[in-house]
């Protein structure tokens, strides 16, 4: 399994931005979809966004679409996320997720298809 790390979380404003990294080890990115998840205190884990590294296709949940932003660095082995417009119901713990592309592996936002897991960053949005 891939291991994962995240970073770039913290308190911004309403309105403000944060970039989120999720750094790989002990493999590379090249044959895996990497997902963003959060987690708000009390709600279940929800998909935010990801990217399909051998295509750079990306998605996204129909909230963040036009606020955030999944980007890949290959040289870094690193994914980003990008966050603008930020709000305060954006408050969450924010993890990155990584799945083997693998024929039948079902849809991007389904956090049980995921194999490996970081620790997650927190994010808090104030008013």
């Amino acid at each position: 399994q891939v291991q994962l790390v995240e970073s770039g979380g913290g308190l911004v404003q309403a309105g403000g931005s944060l970039r989120l990294s999720c750094a790989a080890s002990g493999r590379t990115f090249g044959s895996y979809t990497v997902g963003w998840f959060r987690q708000a205190p009390g709600k279940e884990r929800e998909f935010v966004a990801a990217v399909r590294w051998n295509t750079d296709r990306t998605y996204y949940a129909d909230s963040m679409k036009g606020r955030f932003t999944v980007s890949r660095d290959n040289a870094k082995n690193t994914v980003f996320l990008q966050m603008n417009s930020l709000k305060p119901e954006d408050t969450a713990v924010y993890y990155c997720a990584a799945r083997a592309l693998r024929v039948g592996e079902g849809p991007v936002a389904t956090r049980a298809t995921y194999d490996s897991w970081g620790q997650g960053t927190q994010v808090t949005v104030s008013s």
